[in-house]
Order: structure tokens, then C-alpha cells, then sequence
């Protein structure tokens, strides 16, 4: 896999570095959005010394960064080693890690979220069960704290219609928190099967009260938040991540295009950040060379800027944004083992190859030690057959 043809940037990759303006006034100089990647190194939930390292090795002048899913409360955990955003000790933890990022001129932006049923009493304060919009358990697994082995998922608590105010309050904080720490902004996680998309989507969602039922009452949750978050640090400052076609820890919709579409038509009432759809071209860990779906209709629908995730090549993601498909795009697995990915796909260079089985280990292996391009030999060899400036 490789990127454009030309040094200069003129090749197939081209329209990736076109500058772009976020709401807000953000200067962008390229079109590429490094992804929110759980690493599973926040060790005691806080962000460590090496997560500094790491995310300034991806970060560029001019470039949009999104952070690793950071929860929001005691009751948000579901993975090891996942940073938090609700103690002064993760505020802290965070610090330098925006200040590596900022000093090297890029925008960070961190991605908040709650996992809710997603999770094991493990996990969970006093091992109660977790909290969700019901009392379905995923199916499949998850990986236990206590036994250090994979187990059930155990069916979940359904918070009741009182205690949301609570959780809406808890993004709110979270966001404040993250500002405090430094942060451009935030991202709302409202996909993939997590606590947000747990009352979005019909699969999972089995409530009759207030929340459930009509997608108006499903999205009404998720709508709190949006409102809540923008209150507490401004609407410029908020994106949020969505999954229409998911399926996902079971994340599915009878009718995604009426449910995002209804979704985005409210979200059109706030100046957002952006929205970022993730692209119905993964499942879990397989990606699909065919599917149905497509987030395609919604371009027109939503009114401002448009991330689009998952899948994409320089040549295909410069494509996406020639035709107006969608603002940014995403890139993730290729910039884990790319650090300087953007070069990379602005000179058509050759890649390295990420290795999966260190996605979530806790080592410096796969983490902080892939090489830039003039460190493999085959970047040098690259390097050496470019023409002289």
C-alpha cells in the first residue's frame, strides 16, 4: 500500500492537502483526521510519559488529532488500561500529552466516552452490574479484570429516567475537564454499541418510557448530551462519532437512514466541530469488501463539516474529498504503524505494515517504536531514489 505519486503532492493523493477551516476559525493544512485508537497504556487510568511520545510522533502542523476513547465517570469502564477525565490526577496525566501535541503545532481534540453495558461488574464500582439503556447483555464476551481471562457479558442495570441528568452531567464535566487539560475540543463517542448508541439504536434499546420507542425518544439521550456538552465549552469545540449501520457489540438499527437522518437534522441546530460517520465498511476486526450501506445520503443532509472513518486509502480518501463524499477523512490502524503518515501519502512512499497483536498490549512494542521513513531501510531506499529539490 502506498500513497500519491508525486513528491511535490500533486498525485492521486493531492486533495488530502488542501487546507480546510473548522467552525471556530481552526486552521487545518491537510484533510487528514488521526483516529481515536484505544492502546490500552493508561496504566491506573491515567495517561502516561510514553502516550506524550506516541501521539507527538503522529501529530502535525496544521493537523486534526482525536485521542483515544477517555471515560467520563467511574462507571464508564469497560477495557483495561483506558485513560479517565474525571479525577484532578487524569486531568494532570493528560497535561503534557496535549502539550507535546500542541508544541508541534497540531489541534487535539479528545474523544469522551462511557462504554455502558459494554462492560463487566469488574469493571465496575463495588461490582454492580453496568448501566444501560436496558437489561439485554451484549452477546459474546469481554475481557475480566479479576480473572484475567475472557467472560459472558452479564446482563446490564437500565438506568431509570431520573438518573440520566446525572450522566448527561458527567459528559458536560468531562468535557470541562478535558478543556482544563488543554484540549481543542472534544468528541462525543456516540457509536460502535457504546452507552450513547445503546439508546439510538432499536437493536439494543427496548425501553417504553421517555427514551424509547419512536426514534425521537431514542435520540433524545444523545441529544442531551450534545446540548449539555456545547453549553459547558461551546458548540465549536464538540464533534461526535456515529455508527448508522454499526452491529458493533450488537449496535444495529431496523431503519439507519431514518435514524441518522432525524439525528443529523437536530445536530444541524448546533455549530459543531464536525460529525464524523464511521463508514459501514468494518465489522469489528473484519473489514467487508461489500456492503449494502452507504453514508452517502447524509452528505447533503448534514449542513456542516463531515469526517468520514474506516477503510480508506490516500487515493481513495483523496477521492472522498474531490467528490464532496465528506471534508476529512480518517485514518487509523495505517497511522499506528506511519507515525509520519501524512508525508508518507503526500510523497506516495511506501508503508509499514501494523502488526494487530500489539494494538492492546501495554508495551512499547507496536506502540512507540514503528519507524519513520528515513529510519527502515526501505524508507531510505525510497528516499534515495527521489529526485533532488
Amino acid at each position: 500500500m502506498s500513497g500519491s505519486n508525486g513528491s511535490d503532492g500533486s498525485g492521486p493523493a493531492a486533495a488530502l492537502f488542501r487546507p480546510y477551516e473548522l467552525p471556530g476559525g481552526v486552521q487545518l493544512q491537510h484533510r487528514m483526521v488521526y483516529a481515536p485508537l484505544t492502546r490500552c497504556r493508561a496504566f491506573g487510568n491515567i495517561p502516561q510519559p510514553s502516550a506524550a511520545t506516541y501521539y507527538s510522533q503522529r501529530a502535525t502542523p496544521g493537523g486534526l488529532m482525536i485521542s483515544e476513547g477517555t471515560i467520563v465517570s467511574e462507571t464508564g469502564f469497560g477495557y483495561p488500561c483506558t485513560p479517565g477525565i474525571f479525577t484532578q490526577e487524569q486531568i494532570d496525566g493528560w497535561k503534557p500529552v496535549v502539550q507535546a501535541v500542541k508544541d508541534k503545532g497540531a489541534t487535539f481534540f479528545c474523544q469522551i466516552w462511557h462504554v455502558g453495558r459494554a462492560s463487566h461488574p469488574h469493571y465496575q464500582p463495588n461490582e454492580e452490574l453496568p448501566i444501560s439503556s436496558t437489561t439485554k447483555p451484549v452477546s459474546g464476551q469481554c475481557f475480566s479484570l479479576k480473572s484475567m481471562q475472557m467472560e459472558d457479558h452479564l446482563p446490564s442495570r437500565a438506568l431509570a429516567a431520573e438518573e440520566l441528568p446525572a450522566i448527561v452531567e458527567q459528559f458536560a464535566a468531562a468535557a470541562r475537564n478535558l478543556v482544563a487539560a488543554g484540549f481543542n475540543g472534544v468528541e462525543i463517542h456516540g457509536a460502535n454499541g457504546y452507552l450513547i448508541d445503546q439508546f439510538l439504536k432499536d437493536g439494543i434499546n427496548d425501553r417504553t418510557d421517555a427514551y424509547g420507542g419512536p426514534i425521537e425518544n431514542r435520540c433524545r439521550f444523545c441529544l442531551e448530551v450534545v446540548k449539555a456538552v456545547c453549553d459547558a465549552i461551546g458548540s465549536e469545540k464538540v464533534g461526535i462519532r456515529l455508527s448508522p449501520f454499526g452491529g458493533f457489540l450488537d449496535g444495529s438499527d431496523s431503519h439507519p437512514y431514518a435514524l441518522t437522518t432525524y439525528l443529523l437534522e437536530e445536530l444541524n441546530k448546533h455549530n459543531l466541530a464536525y460529525v464524523h460517520l464511521v463508514e459501514p465498511r468494518v465489522a469489528g476486526n473484519t473489514d467487508l469488501e461489500y456492503t449494502l450501506h452507504s453514508i452517502a445520503p447524509f452528505r447533503s443532509m448534514y449542513k456542516g463539516t463531515l469526517i468520514a472513518a474506516v477503510g480508506y486509502t490516500a487515493e481513495n480518501g483523496a477521492a472522498a474529498v474531490e467528490s464532496g463524499h465528506c471534508d476529512l477523512v480518517c485514518y487509523g490502524r495505517w497511522w499506528i504503524s506511519n507515525p509520519d503518515l501524512p508525508r508518507r501519502f503526500r510523497l506516495g512512499a511506501p508503508l509499514t505494515k501494523y502488526d494487530r497483536a500489539t494494538f492492546y498490549t501495554q508495551a512499547a512494542e507496536g506502540y512507540t517504536d514503528y519507524p519513520f521513513l528515513e529510519d527502515s531501510e526501505e524508507g531510505k531506499a525510497f528516499l534515495a531514489k527521489l529526485p533532488a529539490n
